[in-house]
């Protein structure tokens, strides 16, 4: 069995390493035990699917795509994600830090501004793909050790950030105004930037349901109260369940938006092809395609080999740990092959992956699992997906959103010095405030050039160095796992 953690030294080496799919990320799938293996990945698989449904779902249509979307790109990725990638445990599937960077696309080239969804969504197909080359060849060229250097600072604050905008973005769907069409004469989404979309909401607030703010607050808090009794409770889809169920049989006639009302029927036939497509010449559309593509990059890379990291510090692997340009390569087959398929980026997701490893994970069995099942269970549910009400879906995301900032990475980040905690703070308001790269970008070059300049004005904590400390007792370990769920 090829050891993922060699390092070749020609691409050709590399290749070669990239394409031994039963490699060390097995090694924990032995004779003598492969009947307890198995059974713990599937266990693992099947409590993320039931987790993932309603999350997956939630995140497409804060995009501006539609549910299914949501649902075979979290299954696919999975799936390809395990196939190619370097991590044992990680869990791929769609992520809030894409939330804000697609929907921007959405609404740029969609309905909104003259274009069509399809079309919108074959640019997205377009950069993503390109943006799967670009990974393929930094995975083969060895770069995945760059994605480290990124400081902890502005990835915590960057993180809060995409936390903020999620939260506002989406205030909507808990206050049951998504569709302004008696208020403006028209039918006009606000999924268009955190300031139009908090301006379009202010302007309606006399259009605000209080069932629907009843329902989306209590998704909210069902979901985190659920997850605090035990994370092997599937909390999102039993508070949607509970919340959709209340809503056909309480209240059906207190006006509360539904899937259907805005997404019509949800099809169960997931795989269906989706081509690139690219709109007409301009020199604008030059520097979106470099804009979009750069995102992706740097959130594909950035948050998978986070991820990764972390996974192997929650699972105390004491083996084989993952291998960053391998991780960069399946990163970049994600990005290829799940848009194709009527999907859309994916990356490394936390939560998820810290689920699947307390529920007992051991091998890439269980993102296989996860996928199936996944797929199997929403090709049956389909015809009830359609009956979900938004606020539901706002309320996961708030609780997606809160889950995001974690106090303790916080306190570590200012424990380094003031001048990394206000590259944090900057981060943050920068992100929800323009966009994900403009406050990336300005925060990572800000930060570079206040430290050739002022060398000894803090000590730099990178990324990779901080997800690796490790801690000093199992039950810390529990505890952190517990906090990412």
């Amino acid at each position: 069995m090829n050891n993922i953690t060699q390092n070749p030294q020609t691409i050709a080496g590399r290749l070669k390493l990239f394409f031994t799919l039963f490699d060390s990320r097995f090694e924990d799938l032995q004779a003598h035990n492969w009947r307890s293996t198995v059974y713990r990945d599937f266990s693992a698989g099947l409590v993320v699917a039931l987790t993932a449904i309603p999350m997956a779902m939630g995140f497409a249509m804060a995009m501006g795509l539609r549910p299914e979307q949501g649902i075979i790109a979290g299954a696919l990725a999975c799936i390809v994600g395990r196939t190619f990638g370097g991590s044992k445990y990680q869990v791929y599937g769609p992520t809030a830090a894409f939330i804000p960077l697609i929907a921007s696309l959405i609404f740029k080239y969609g309905p909104q501004n003259g274009g069509t969804a399809a079309e919108a969504h074959g640019f997205l197909i377009f950069v993503s793909i390109i943006a799967g080359i670009i990974l393929m060849i930094m995975g083969l060229t060895g770069m995945g050790k760059f994605a480290k250097l990124v400081p902890n600072s502005i990835v915590v604050g960057f993180t809060v950030g995409i936390a903020v905008a999620i939260a506002l973005t989406n205030l909507e769907d808990i206050l049951g105004i998504e569709n302004f069409k008696d208020t403006l004469g028209q039918d006009e989404d606000i999924k268009g930037g955190l300031i139009h979309n908090l301006q379009m909401a202010f302007s309606s607030l006399g259009k605000i349901n209080i069932w629907s703010v009843l329902i989306g607050l209590g998704t909210f808090f069902l979901t985190r109260n659920l997850l605090k009794v035990s994370i092997f409770i599937p909390a999102p889809l039993i508070a949607i369940g509970a919340a959709t169920a209340v809503t056909a049989l309480l209240i059906p006639d207190k006006g509360i938006i539904l899937v259907r009302d805005i997404y019509g029927t949800i099809p169960n036939n997931f795989f269906v092809f989706t081509g690139p497509h690219l709109p007409a010449f301009s020199w604008g559309l030059v520097t979106d395609i470099v804009y979009y593509v750069v995102a992706i990059v740097f959130v594909s890379g950035v948050e998978s080999l986070l991820c990764s990291s972390m996974a192997d510090r929650l699972a105390n692997n004491q083996r084989t740990p993952f291998n960053p340009d391998k991780e960069f390569w399946g990163q970049g087959l994600v990005q290829i092959i799940t848009p194709l398929v009527n999907g859309f980026p994916c990356t490394g997701a936390l939560a998820r992956t810290a689920t699947s490893i307390k529920a007992g994970a051991m091998t890439p069995l269980a993102g296989y699992f996860k996928g199936v099942l996944k797929l199997a269970m929403a090709f049956y549910v389909a015809p009830y997906l359609e009956l979900v009400p938004m606020a539901c879906i706002g309320g996961i995301l708030l609780w997606v959103a809160s889950n995001m900032i974690k106090r303790k990475e916080i306190r570590e980040v200012t424990a380094t010095g003031k001048f990394e905690m206000w590259m944090m703070v900057y981060t943050a308001i920068m992100v929800p405030l323009t966009d994900f790269l403009t406050g990336v970008l300005s925060a990572l070059i800000l930060y570079f050039v206040i430290r050739k300049i002022f060398p000894g004005i803090s000590r730099p904590v990178s990324a990779g160095k901080q997800v690796h400390v490790q801690t000093q007792s199992t039950t810390a370990e529990e505890k952190k796992v517990e906090e990412l769920v």
